[in-house]
């Protein structure tokens, strides 16, 4: 495992496999981030990924953390909007938060590979970090919101083949947190690739009324959640569209607020 280059005002930045042995596939083409366009770096074509750290500022140690997923329909990485905005926002409030850079374009099976491993490599490097290995999180956006809940619902799935001491350490989370996710549903049922709904951790729904093509995902698998007995919050607003991050001005702006008093409600931080 290799440290290299943080930037984004990361501490660190991680390799999360060791070189060579990364298992499925990389993308096509070089990483390159586009034109910001509505101040939104997008970051595209991520065959390396790895795990950018955060420290929580002022917190007592060992501290909890968060790992974030930047969404992006698994085409892009929203990199600030849903990655460093994010994270300094955990840090701030007394949670480390590390941001997965995940492989995309369009690499499901990658992407979910990545989050397992980070999971484990989080845990892996809790002494290092000042991290209690026992409340590690994860939360995603979008595209990142599925991956999220995927990771959570599957963390005994073995998607790839143990490579080292790292993959004996557990996958599953903590806690999760899914905003405005999408794909969670089928037919109006969850999605087959999420059953069986088992051992499920704490769990918080952050979505909104607006946003049509995917609030349905939040309903149809929060109840389903809640009915099997799971404790599962969803957090329900009239309005924000899709894909603000913390940046709405409209009903749904106060959503990160919500989320740290979920936090402490749970006592993940004091």
């Amino acid at each position: 495992m290799e440290y290299s280059e943080a930037f984004d005002g990361a501490k660190a930045a991680l390799k999360i496999w060791p070189d060579g042995k990364m298992p499925g596939e990389k993308a096509n083409g070089p990483e390159h981030a586009g034109d910001p366009a509505n101040d939104v770096l997008r970051i595209s074509g991520v065959s390396e990924p790895a795990l950018y750290l955060y420290p929580a500022q002022n917190a007592t140690k060992p501290a909890p953390c968060m790992i974030v997923c930047p969404g992006g329909g698994y085409s892009i990485l929203a990199w600030n909007l849903e990655g460093t905005e994010i994270a300094e926002f955990l840090a701030a409030n007394g949670m480390t938060a590390v941001i997965l850079k995940y492989r995309c374009p369009n690499n499901r099976a990658g992407a979910f590979q990545d989050a397992q491993r980070a999971i484990r490599q989080v845990r892996a490097h809790a002494a290092e970090w000042g991290i209690n290995p026992n409340c590690v999180g994860i939360m995603g956006f979008s595209a990142g919101g599925h991956l999220t809940v995927r990771a959570t619902c599957k963390f005994n799935e073995q998607s790839y083949a143990p490579i080292d001491d790292i993959d004996k350490l557990s996958a599953r989370p903590d806690f999760a947190v899914p905003v405005y996710p999408a794909y969670l549903e089928k037919n109006g049922q969850v999605s087959p690739e999420l059953l069986p709904l088992e051992n499920l951790p704490p769990m918080l729904f952050i979505h909104n009324a607006d946003d049509r093509d995917w609030v349905p995902s939040s309903r149809v698998f929060t109840r389903a959640a809640c009915e099997a007995g799971f404790d599962c919050t969803f957090r329900h607003y009239t309005d924000g569209g899709h894909g603000y991050g913390l940046r709405s001005k409209k009903a749904v702006k106060d959503w990160g607020r919500a989320m740290i008093f979920w936090f402490k409600e749970k006592r993940y931080i004091p």
